[in-house]
């Protein structure tokens, strides 16, 4: 496992390294079990090249996904780096996501520790 810096946590609390996406370009093995899941009902539908992904601070046009809502209220609607830092943490929009999964509420506790330690 690599060790967590905050340079590549995500806005919403992911640990990007822990991230298939992020690491895939240079994990073949993570490439290969993202394939296989992106594909596994249309077979060819998502190409090795199509998974990208550098971190939501990074450009955009690699994102994963660009039209993230909690991306673009973080970083486009306030400018902040990290849901952590915003006067409203923890809103609605977060907690609904972080009841989504494990890995989501996880992050959340992320976020809750960096707002801790400032």
């Amino acid at each position: 496992m690599v060790k967590e810096s905050e340079d590549i946590i995500a806005v919403c609390g992911l640990n990007c390294s822990e991230c298939d996406v992020y690491r895939a370009p240079s994990d073949p093995k993570a490439m290969k079990r993202l394939i296989e899941w992106l594909n596994k009902d249309t077979p060819g539908k998502v190409k090795p090249e199509q998974v990208r992904c550098g971190g939501c601070l990074g450009d955009r046009e690699i994102h994963w996904d660009r039209d993230c809502g909690i991306l673009r209220c973080a970083v486009d609607d306030r400018s902040i780096t990290s849901c952590s830092i915003c006067d409203e943490f923890v809103c609605d929009r977060l907690t609904k996501w972080a009841s989504g999964s494990k890995r989501y509420s996880q992050a959340l506790e992320r976020l809750r520790a960096m707002r801790c330690r400032g």
